[in-house]
């Protein structure tokens, strides 16, 4: 995990070295001013030797501002590799991320991707930032201030050894067992993300059922869990704080005792014991600043574990080593194809599905919900990939294709119609970057946008707000019919994409589609007979199956399915009558 993180410093190796040995610096001239201070008592003051004051005072203040020097170039040099470090970080998952086919991202779920790109990587941007600073700091002042005590009396540095001793047992019993709680607690931040996301995203919706007490309680209680998860957490880490103590006020105690015996047989000077005073203060903040140290990095090791998956995660869907660059035609077979959506599993969601379909033709996809439907369009462009069986387009398995060939030859309009902050030109030139005026405008002609566009003061240049928020259902799904025509593509799926807009309109779509896309296989989800009529032939879905595939004349004689959507639907008037 270590070594995977450390490949994400990258440009910022020198500003990770630099920091911390512009601290070594700073340490040791630090930890050189008590020693240099007990001189001045013993050598100076009491001997009554001003030149002995005036030599190591003039050392004593260059040391000082030596030391301040090199703590602030430590502390620029990591504040700055710290942060490079997790831009790199975020920027490299957010690049895997997307690379993930729909697989990979049902596996982490979006809010826990968030979660990682957002908390997680703050959370190892300051331990990072700890390990260039204090992770140097605490143990090098512990050793030189060791060295230092050493020096002035070994008899009383050995007080030290059990506050080692009692520490390093403290520590090791929270790091171990705060990890395991710190695991569980980051991982109910997906649970409380997701209820936000889920409702902020949705917010009209909620309104509209006037849910807001519902949706406060459900993110009251989602908060809550992650409080006692955390108080649990913090329960072990305020262990530290009176352990701390206990070696602090130990040690002062042992090394006034031991010391005022020293001083009266005369092995120890006054300033001496000075000096080991602050040495004593100075070991006991390193040891304070490792048990942070140890906390922190308790708390970001499982932050780091779960960036550390989301880097190594292989997306379940790549290009083959020679792909394929062109695509023949429009034509899909789906040769006894089975999926399920989660690996291993028995309980397909589509089972042996098996039909052909020719270039060019107009494919109506009618059955109940959950039938699977959109499923099994997803299968073409390989947005999933099949379990059993294989997909074909334009004669070839679509495995052997380059990705972006495919997805580019193959456009789909979703049942969740996503409009992106922007004009409704940039919106459009997502299906082609380079496309014309012309051309977008002979695309909205033929998704029946055309005319609402106009009747906005900036046309084609209005602005469309984050998630298409002005802008009505019907004319959000007719721009991102507009949208997918641009691509050009060989085969063109609407996932009901036209339940938004009235009969007529989703005529003048289909007619628009069989007078300039001729060449273009059509496959149409819908659940509104009107809108597959007068498709060449309609396949009916039931639990997975192939229930029938066949012309709309000949399934209203012979498919008991359609034959009841059909009378439920024409008995009852469509929807747009029902209105």
């Amino acid at each position: 995990m270590i070594k995977r993180l450390l490949q994400e410093v990258r440009e910022y190796k020198g500003a990770s070295i630099a920091a911390p040995l512009f601290m070594v610096g700073e340490v040791v001239l630090e930890l050189s001013l008590p020693y240099i201070m007990s001189i001045i008592v013993d050598k100076g003051v009491q001997a009554g030797d001003l030149s002995v004051v005036y030599h190591y005072g003039l050392i004593m203040i260059i040391c000082a501002f030596a030391s301040m020097f090199c703590g602030i170039m430590s502390g620029n040099m990591a504040a700055y590799a710290a942060t490079g470090f997790v831009r790199n970080l975020r920027d490299d998952m957010f690049r895997n991320i997307q690379t993930f086919s729909f697989a990979n991202i049902d596996k982490f779920s979006t809010a826990g991707l968030m979660t990682r790109l957002g908390t997680d990587a703050s959370n190892v941007q300051m331990a990072f930032m700890m390990i260039l600073r204090m992770c140097i700091r605490a143990p090098l002042t512990i050793i030189v201030a060791m060295f230092m005590t050493l020096m002035i009396s070994p008899y009383l540095s050995r007080i030290f050894v059990v506050a080692f001793i009692l520490l390093a047992c403290a520590l090791a019993f929270i790091t171990v067992n705060s990890y395991k709680r710190f695991s569980v607690v980051f991982k109910q931040y997906d649970a409380l993300n997701e209820s936000v996301q889920e409702n902020v995203t949705n917010i009209r919706v909620v309104k509209a059922f006037v849910k807001e007490k519902d949706e406060t309680e459900k993110f009251r209680k989602a908060a809550k869990k992650l409080q006692k998860l955390f108080e649990r957490a913090e329960a072990l880490i305020v262990l530290n704080g009176p352990v701390m103590s206990l070696a602090a006020n130990g040690c002062m105690i042992a090394l006034s005792w031991f010391g005022a015996h020293l001083i009266a047989v005369g092995d120890l000077g006054t300033g001496q014991l000075m000096s080991m005073f602050t040495y004593t203060m100075n070991i006991l903040m390193g040891l304070m600043m490792l048990s942070m140290i140890f906390v922190m990095l308790t708390m970001s090791a499982a932050s780091a574990q779960r960036i550390v998956e989301v880097l190594d995660e292989k997306p379940s869907i790549s290009n083959p080593e020679n792909p394929v660059y062109e695509i023949e035609d429009g034509s899909v077979d789906f040769n006894h194809v089975s999926f399920g959506y989660f690996e291993g599993e028995e309980k397909h969601v589509l089972h042996d599905i098996d039909l052909h379909i020719h270039s060019g033709e107009t494919i109506g996809v009618i059955g109940a919900t959950g039938s699977g439907k959109s499923t099994l369009t997803m299968m073409i462009p390989r947005l999933y990939d099949v379990d059993e069986g294989s997909v074909m387009v334009g004669g070839k398995n679509v495995r052997e294709y380059d990705l972006t060939t495919l997805r580019d030859s193959v456009s789909m309009v979703l049942q969740k119609n996503v409009l992106f902050s922007g004009t409704i030109k940039e919106n459009l030139r997502w299906g082609n970057e380079h496309a014309t005026d012309e051309e977008m405008i002979r695309a909205c002609e033929s998704a029946a946008a055309d005319d609402f566009i106009r009747t906005f003061p900036d046309g084609y240049d209005t602005r469309i707000e984050q998630g298409g928020t002005n802008v009505s259902g019907g004319q959000k799904q007719r721009l991102c019919i507009a949208r997918a025509l641009l691509k050009n593509p060989k085969v063109l799926i609407l996932d009901d994409s036209t339940s938004a807009v009235d009969t007529a309109t989703d005529a003048k779509i289909r007619k628009a589609f069989r007078e300039y896309l001729p060449d273009v296989t059509k496959i149409i989800i819908s659940q509104r007979i009107a809108s597959i009529e007068d498709a060449d032939r309609v396949l009916v879905l039931d639990e997975g199956k192939v229930n029938g595939f066949d012309t709309p004349e000949n399934l209203l004689k012979n498919n008991a399915i359609y034959q009841e959507i059909y009378e439920t639907q024409k008995k009852g008037g469509s929807d747009d009558d029902q209105r």
